[in-house]
């Protein structure tokens, strides 16, 4: 998988290999097509990977049904970490309110001692 790529991508350039390699009679099961999904996918994903691997009997698990997993994954690991974004931005602000308000708590009460 390339970096900051998605996952929609990265399943049809994927699916685009596959079947360029059974244009010339290569077979593959569906282990090794969900195996060989799993192990190009980036350290990003490590977590789910591992997950599906120890969860999941590879050998039967339908590759259409891991693509929907990986696409709901990647469209909630979004949403999380857009959460996370605004929240470290709201904190930003309240840091800077907080300080330039006990800036000028300081300089009133320097002007009335």
């Amino acid at each position: 998988m390339k970096q900051d790529e998605y996952i929609v991508d990265m399943i049809t350039r994927f699916t685009n290999i596959v079947n360029g390699l059974k244009g010339f009679d290569r077979k593959f099961t569906n282990g090794e097509l969900v195996s060989k999904m799993l192990r190009s996918l980036s350290e990003d994903w490590r977590s789910l990977k591992m997950l599906i691997e120890y969860t999941k009997d590879i050998n039967s698990y339908p590759l259409e049904e891991l693509h929907g997993t990986l696409m709901t994954y990647e469209i909630n690991n979004a949403k999380t970490k857009e959460k996370t974004k605004k929240r470290k931005e709201e904190s930003k602000s309240l840091l800077c309110v907080k300080f330039l308000s006990n800036r000028q708590l300081k300089k009133e009460i320097q002007v009335n001692i």
